[in-house]
Parts: C-alpha cells; sequence; structure tokens
C-alpha cells in the first residue's frame, strides 16, 4: 500500500459566467492523510439523485456535448438564464462530486484511529467521492465487516439512513404511519422492509403498474399508482386505513404533496362526528425531500384544513437534530443489515471516465425508477 500514484483523478463541475456548464476531470496531486484522517482508494460510489443536483444543477443536458481536456473526456452544456439564476451562488467555483462511497484504506494518519482502519473497507461521507482517491477524517468513514463486497458498500449511507431518518422522524413527531412517494426506488425498497420489521404502516405511491408488483413482490401492504383513475380514491381509503398523517416526497415538484394532504384531510374527516369550517385538528405534515419533477410545488390549501405543515427534510440537519446516540444506533442497524434490509440494486456499472460519456450521463440524469448507476473508479 506504500506504491500509491502521485497524483489523484477528480471529477469537477463548473458553471462559467457565460452560461455554459462544463464537467471534467482534473489531476491533483496525491492528498496526504493528517494525524486523524485516512487515505481511501475509492472502489464504488452511487450517482444518487442528490449528485445529479450538482453534477449537472440547472443545465440543459439536451444541449450537451463531448469535450477533451487533459486528455481525459469532458462535457459541456448550456445553461439557460433561470438556471443561471438558481446556480448564482456556484458560477466560477468548480466544485468536487460524489456523496458517498465505499473502499479500502490505503494510508492513514499517525493517529491510533486513524491506523486501526489501514486495509480496512470503509464506507465514506462527506462528497467528492467521485474521484481515485478521497482523503477524509476517520469519523466520516463506517468500517464494515471483513469481506464486504464494496458494492453492497457503496450506498452505506444516503439511502439507508435517510429510510431510518423518516421512521425517526415520525416517532419524534408523534405520527403513526407514514407517506412515501417514488416508493419503488431502493431507498423506497428499503423503507418497505423497515416499516414490515418495525411494525410501521407504510402508504407507497407509485406510478406505475409495474412498480405496484415490485412492491407487493417485497410485502407491501399498501401501494398505490398514482397514474390511475382511482389514484385519490384508493390513496384516502389507505391513508384511512393507516392512520398516516406524515408524508414524505421525492418528486417535489407538481401537485402529488398536496394530494397526500388533501387525501390526509379527507381520511380524517371521515372520524369527524361535528362538521367544522376550519377542517379537522388533524395535524398533517408532507416533507419534501427530492426533486425528481422540477416544475414549480402546487396546491390548493383550501382543500386540507388549516392544520397542516409543508416543509423540506434533509438527512444531514436531521442528524444534527436527532443526536450522536440516534445516528449511532442507525448507523449500526445499517451494518447489521447490510446485505438485506439496505442492500441496494444497480442497473448499470460504469468506470469514473465513462461518466462522463454524453450518451451514459443523459441516461443516468434522466433518473428513471429502476435504473440505478454505481461507478467503479
Amino acid at each position: 500500500m506504500t506504491d500509491l500514484p502521485t497524483t489523484n483523478t477528480v471529477m469537477l463541475t463548473l458553471v462559467k459566467p457565460g452560461g455554459q456548464l462544463e464537467v471534467y476531470f482534473e489531476r491533483r496531486p496525491m492528498p496526504e492523510p493528517k494525524p486523524h484522517e485516512v487515505l481511501v482508494k475509492v472502489l464504488a460510489t452511487p450517482i444518487n439523485p442528490s449528485d445529479l443536483g450538482l453534477l449537472f444543477g440547472g443545465a440543459d443536458m439536451t444541449t450537451a456535448r463531448a469535450g477533451e481536456r487533459d486528455g481525459l473526456p469532458m462535457i459541456t452544456a448550456d445553461v439557460p438564464p433561470a438556471g443561471m439564476r438558481a446556480m448564482g451562488g456556484r458560477i466560477g467555483d468548480a466544485l468536487a462530486i460524489g456523496n458517498e462511497g465505499c473502499g479500502v484504506v490505503v494510508k492513514a494518519g499517525d493517529s491510533p484511529e486513524a491506523q486501526a482502519l489501514v486495509g480496512k473497507t470503509v464506507a465514506l461521507l462527506g462528497g467528492e467521492m467521485y474521484a481515485e482517491y478521497r482523503c477524509l477524517p476517520v469519523q466520516m468513514t463506517m468500517p464494515l465487516p471483513d469481506g464486504t463486497d464494496p458494492v453492497d458498500g457503496a450506498s452505506c449511507f444516503v439511502n439507508p439512513l435517510t429510510s431510518l431518518a423518516f421512521t425517526e422522524t415520525m416517532r419524534m413527531e408523534n405520527h403513526s404511519a407514514i407517506v412515501h412517494t417514488a416508493a419503488a426506488s431502493n431507498l423506497g425498497q428499503m423503507l418497505v422492509k423497515i416499516c414490515a420489521k418495525d411494525g410501521i404502516p407504510l402508504v407507497n405511491i407509485v406510478r406505475s403498474d409495474a412498480q405496484v408488483d415490485i412492491l407487493k413482490g417485497i410485502g407491501a401492504q399498501h401501494v398505490v399508482n398514482s397514474s390511475a383513475d382511482d389514484f385519490m380514491d384508493r390513496l384516502v381509503d389507505a391513508i384511512a386505513e393507516t392512520g398516516a398523517t406524515i408524508g414524505f416526497d421525492a418528486t417535489g415538484g407538481g401537485k402529488l404533496a398536496g394530494q397526500i394532504l388533501t387525501a390526509m384531510e379527507a381520511a380524517a374527516v371521515r372520524k369527524m362526528t361535528t362538521y367544522s369550517r376550519y377542517g379537522s385538528d388533524t395535524f398533517k405534515q408532507v416533507y419534501i425531500y427530492g426533486a425528481l419533477d422540477l416544475s414549480p410545488t402546487t396546491f390548493s390549501a383550501r382543500s386540507f384544513g388549516l392544520t397542516w405543515g409543508l416543509g423540506g427534510f434533509l438527512l444531514t440537519p436531521f442528524m444534527a437534530k436527532a443526536g450522536m446516540e440516534t445516528v449511532g444506533r442507525m448507523r449500526k442497524r445499517v451494518v447489521d443489515e447490510l446485505t438485506t434490509t439496505f442492500k441496494s440494486h444497480y442497473s448499470h456499472e460504469i468506470s469514473l471516465t465513462d461518466a462522463l460519456d454524453v450518451d451514459t450521463a443523459q441516461a443516468y440524469n434522466a433518473k428513471r425508477t429502476g435504473e440505478k448507476y454505481l461507478i467503479r473508479p
């Protein structure tokens, strides 16, 4: 492990003042770990929707074109005015990409905690994973059992901890059942398994009969198809049966968040014995945690009374709020159930340079349910 290259290839994304996005590779000096840091050879890192938001941002990827920089592939795309306004804070800054990954510790600082990880397979969180190597503090790693396949360890953080955070939030905010959208995703399937094990009623919203079959096949009890003509009727019935009053929406745009609140109110009104012009007194909450639909979020507040909340949800602030004990328990569960509850499935494995092939980039940027890409540097 001493014969390391002198340079480290890192993927960067840059928005230029003239309205162009460039995604390219840069060869940087190999980092030297500080006392409480480790240097990890990245073996697998997933392309998550949250990564795509930084990678391509508001660029119009239909204009993407191939290029080359220092002998390595690059992609250039045009950014429309609305995209430039949305990304104003990052114009001119070359940003590294990749939220999480898995690899082997090849060098460590001189602290006992760092030295203990040399040669170990670890899961990584902390950004900049679309690279050959990543140097980061020990606390941003999670040691995995000997023999763990890096493919299994690549998605240890974002989806597993987010799905567990949903159930923890449900308990913290005194709800008893959950509604989840884009539920056939890797994260959605994890949530189905968690809720089944923990006895939490779960209403899953998908957009096709094929996705209904996927979730029914892993034991989901309540699955509704948003493309069906009777979607709202079925959603109200499922919420009434489960008592779900908190939802997590991965789509973000469109009317789905409002439809969930409307269905929650309709289910609550069924139990009312007297009429109120203000609607039910049941508090209903929907959190938006994704942006699969980039259109504006639209809803009519008149359809779900006055006792409701709509907000955003992000894993990092949740972890800070939940505290070390809760997060430690969550991380232990992920490791214990890594190849069962929290096993991710990938439709494509690509190399680091393949990730900047234009056709490949447009395919993974489409964010199709059931398709998930894994980079193997």
